[in-house]
């Protein structure tokens, strides 16, 4: 599983979300620097959907997914069926986790992630945060 030259960006899983939801000093640092770089950070649907729990709770995460360069890219039905492919080729059967692994793959992303275990089962190659 090869992976692109890597980029600035960063793609968070829903760990560093939480992370930030609970003003997090490391994950600010990690995402600063991002943009400092010149560098996106991407956040799935799905991975606010893990992290989002509404209204006054969520206050801080949802500032942080308005700001400039935060990037919630949407999908539909190819990238569903490369996601459902590489679960079966590598036996990992958390769809989000897999999703975030190849998202970060495909563009050259670091995976932000307070579980590298769960990304690395996916793809030893990503570059990893672990936060």
């Amino acid at each position: 599983m090869g992976s692109p030259t890597h980029s600035e960006g960063l793609t968070l899983d829903a760990g560093a979300l939480i992370g930030i939801d609970r003003g997090s000093e490391s994950v600010r640092v990690i995402v600063e620097r991002c943009f400092a770089r010149g560098g996106e950070v991407h956040v799935l649907p799905e991975v606010i959907a893990q992290a989002w729990r509404g209204g006054a709770r969520s206050a801080r995460l949802g500032q942080f997914l308005a700001a400039p360069g935060v990037v919630t890219p949407l999908y539909g039905q190819p990238s569903a069926r490369r996601v459902g492919g590489l679960s079966g080729a590598c036996g990992h059967t958390d769809v989000i986790d897999v999703h975030v692994a190849l998202h970060a793959r495909e563009r050259g992303h670091r995976v932000v992630t307070s579980d590298p275990d769960d990304i690395r089962a996916v793809d030893p190659t990503l570059p990893i945060i672990t936060i």
